[in-house]
């Protein structure tokens, strides 16, 4: 069964690059998913390609990207679309610089209107739009990538609308699009996304880990009620790379200890 590469998300508690690294390093972990919601991870920054690679080496790690989770590449004002389409195409050339083979990315469900005995989501009643952004946005980001090894991953979150199933479907059409499971969400939203996510198992290349109560999330593993070797064999059979997504540094640092009592962290 093939080995898990584990990595640690942007924690709020570190202020510099160089802290991150540093745990990261300590920690046995191989790599860091910077947040893009940052300000000292906006494409401005990132593009000093150079420190970013020299704090890397330093440390022998490397690093995944999680895009902004605002990102709406499909909102109908299309000086808002282009700028979140931009931004994409412009972290995928800083992907390309910095060899990460990892860029991660929100649906995101947009506006709905509240009627007396519904709510009507925009992208579900103009959904012939909304799919055809995402067929140009696939097409851009394909012709971005070319031949480089980088995958977009798509996450769920709180529960996939069927208009966004039918976006990913768009998306997978392409070998540049890929899947991450985040088992917390999964867990905290009654694991409504589980069966899309294991019919499309074989897409699956990224995890974020982390435990989760039905009204309490982002928890150290081991402290809630999610089935951890369940989900851990499936990213072992898929050769992903699991992001320990906690919060803070104490249940970083307890999770791994977690992994590593149980076998994974050899």
């Amino acid at each position: 069964m093939n080995k898990i590469q584990f990595g640690m998300p942007t924690l709020i508690e570190l202020e510099t690059l160089d802290e991150t690294l540093m745990l990261c390093s300590e920690l046995g972990l191989s790599f860091v998913e910077l947040n893009m919601n940052l300000p000292q991870y906006q494409l401005d920054r990132l593009s000093r390609t150079d420190e970013f690679q020299s704090l890397a080496d330093r440390y022998g790690v490397y690093y995944t990207i999680h895009l902004d989770e605002n990102l709406n590449i499909s909102d109908f004002n299309k000086a808002v679309a282009d700028a979140y389409i931009q931004t994409v195409l412009g972290t995928v050339d800083i992907a390309k610089r910095l060899n990460i083979p990892v860029i991660n990315m929100h649906m995101n469900h947009g506006v709905h209107f509240t009627l007396p005995d519904k709510k009507v989501q925009l992208f579900e009643q103009y959904k012939d739009e909304y799919l055809k952004s995402f067929t140009d946005f696939r097409r851009m980001c394909e012709n971005a990538i070319g031949q480089s090894d980088i995958k977009l991953c798509i996450e769920n979150t709180d529960g996939y609308r069927s208009y966004e199933k039918e976006a990913i479907g768009v998306l997978l059409e392409s070998d540049k699009f890929a899947l991450t499971w985040d088992i917390g969400h999964s867990n905290s939203s009654e694991n409504i996304d589980e069966d899309f996510l294991l019919n499309n198992k074989g897409r699956l290349r990224h995890f974020h880990i982390h435990d989760s109560l039905k009204n309490k999330d982002h928890m150290a593993l081991g402290t809630g009620e999610v089935d951890l070797t369940q989900r851990l064999n499936v990213a072992k059979e898929r050769s992903c790379r699991c992001v320990v997504e906690t919060k803070t540094v104490q249940a970083l640092r307890q999770s791994v200890q977690w992994l590593a009592v149980n076998g994974y962290m050899l």
